[in-house]
């Protein structure tokens, strides 16, 4: 699966998912990261307060690849025709871009 990223308060979801997906619990990762259960929960559920380096090792034990893209993504969602209901559109494709909130200044 990919999912993309625009703000950093996903990640939370992100990682807590990716976590459950593949059956550790928080004192499993704790456990592999050599760190207490609660530092760890501190972590997840803080995640933009980490470093980069401590991101990356978790997404690693988790399997998940980082990809740094400058080319706008789309996202395709593929439903069979069964779930759509009378009414809705023939399409049953669903297309999600992301968007980019302009009034934002970028912070460094």
């Amino acid at each position: 699966m990919h999912y993309v990223i625009n703000t950093i308060d996903q990640l939370k979801m992100i990682l807590t998912g990716y976590r459950k997906s593949r059956g550790f619990s928080q004192k499993d990762m704790a456990v592999k990261l050599g760190v207490s259960q609660q530092t760890y929960q501190v972590l997840e559920s803080n995640p933009q307060r980490v470093t980069v380096e401590r991101l990356f090792k978790v997404l690693t034990l988790l399997r998940v690849k980082l990809i740094l893209s400058d080319a706008p993504l789309t996202l395709e969602i593929k439903r069979p025709n069964s779930q759509l209901k009378s009414n809705s559109v023939k399409n049953s494709s669903l297309k999600v871009a992301p968007m980019r909130d302009s009034s934002k200044k970028e912070e460094w």
